[in-house]
């Protein structure tokens, strides 16, 4: 295996990490991407873009979001755990952001950047509905007009979110073709994006389609690891032994594992969706996909045999997703991060367990994350650290969760 001198990488000219990512977007499109690319780079070097973005993240996000040591959780874990195991689990707390997640911070940078070249329309595909929220939250304070696109199935399962897009201001269109989830949502967007391409910004939620996307919305998320980092070392003089995140494009995960990858003390491990089991239905693209390319890049997808799309499945609306950012595919290749999986069943366990330990009521999401965290820390030392990013909030969920309790409410 060829070892590259820093897993901080960045994309070559054509947007790749290793054999993944890259453009694959139709000819009327292109233009538009070289664009992005090249005002993207042209803000990375302004100070005064850098500038407003931080302050909007401090002053209007409400960043830096805390680090928690979640005490009762570890004593739980440690409970039937081997003698001298049980690793302290800590959270960077990111469902305590402005919106309740971690997808405020990629809209501010990108609502910022839309303004800088000169769109009127912005144009976002959400899954769970959180990047719709925030995405809404950013047209609001900025005055611009805004379409969500989001399948019809997840409209049902995150009614909250869908009336809090809609209290913004924001109009959210159904999606009813496919699944009628994330993947067709996103369908959906790109091809209202082809036709309205002289006016239009499409905020792309995850680290996810054409290059310069999921290079830009790892930066715009990196202040997660960047924050984290810097906490640990304030609070214990070291970094923790392992970081763990929730996966299904990845933005979360990625925006916390970047500023640790030149880090060799620091394990990584991202938690897909599994579903009902990986060898049933779940959303599980690294452990039971194969390379392709959808939505403008290549990367790991559930297909078949011909190389069509295979219908993804989670409890969890943010997760229900049959691909994942290039990015990640390239880390695991590499070998720098581990990737794993739960089921919906295992993110309920956890769900409540977090719920009763802490008072914290985390998405779904998270709550994949959180499966494995519990499952990996019965194996470590005592004195050994986890830090997973909560990366949502649970009022979105509360219905799904009740339902797949059985418990009327």
């Amino acid at each position: 295996m060829n070892v590259p001198n820093s897993f901080r990488a960045q994309p070559d000219e054509r947007g790749h990490f290793g054999d993944y990512g890259g453009r694959y977007v139709a000819e009327t499109l292109m233009p538009l991407i070289l664009d992005l690319e090249r005002e993207y780079r042209a803000a990375k070097e302004d100070p005064a873009f850098a500038r407003q973005f931080e302050e909007l993240l401090r002053d209007y996000a409400g960043r830096p979001s805390p680090l928690y040591f979640a005490e009762r959780l570890t004593d739980a874990l440690r409970d039937g755990a081997p003698a001298g195991k049980g690793a302290q689990i800590w959270f960077k707390r990111d469902e305590l952001n402005h919106t309740g997640s971690h997808k405020i911070n990629n809209t501010i940078g990108q609502i910022l950047l839309a303004i800088r070249m000169g769109k009127t329309r912005i144009i976002a595909e959400t899954g769970a509905g959180s990047h719709g929220v925030a995405t809404a939250t950013v047209c609001a304070r900025f005055d611009l007009p805004c379409v969500i696109y989001m399948g019809a199935k997840d409209i049902e399962r995150q009614q909250p979110n869908v009336f809090r897009m809609k209290l913004l201001g924001a109009e959210v269109r159904p999606v009813t073709s496919g699944a009628q989830t994330l993947k067709d949502a996103m369908n959906e967007g790109l091809r209202d994006w082809v036709a309205n391409v002289a006016d239009t910004f499409y905020l792309i939620g995850t680290a996810a389609g054409p290059h310069p996307y999921p290079e830009m919305v790892r930066d715009f998320q990196s202040v997660i690891g960047r924050e984290a980092r810097a906490q640990m070392l304030d609070r214990i003089g070291r970094l923790p032994d392992l970081l763990v995140a929730a996966i299904g494009g990845g933005s979360n995960a990625i925006g916390l594992f970047h500023p640790f990858l030149d880090d060799p003390s620091v394990r990584m491990l991202g938690v897909e969706a599994a579903g009902e089991g990986l060898n049933k239905k779940h959303a599980a693209s690294l452990s039971g996909g194969s390379p392709g390319v959808l939505h403008g890049n290549k990367t790991y997808l559930l297909q078949d045999d011909d190389g069509q799309i295979a219908e993804a499945h989670s409890i969890s609306a943010g997760l229900d997703y049959p691909g994942i950012g290039p990015e990640h595919v390239w880390l695991k290749e590499q070998g720098r991060v581990d990737y794993t999986s739960a089921t919906d069943r295992e993110a309920l366990d956890a769900f409540q367990l977090l719920a009763r330990t802490e008072g914290i009521l985390p998405a779904l999401e998270p709550s994949h994350g959180l499966a494995a965290a519990a499952r990996v820390a019965r194996t470590m030392d005592r004195d050994a650290i986890i830090l997973a990013n909560l990366c949502g909030r649970g009022d979105k969920d509360m219905t799904t969760v009740a339902d797949a309790l059985g418990v009327a409410i």
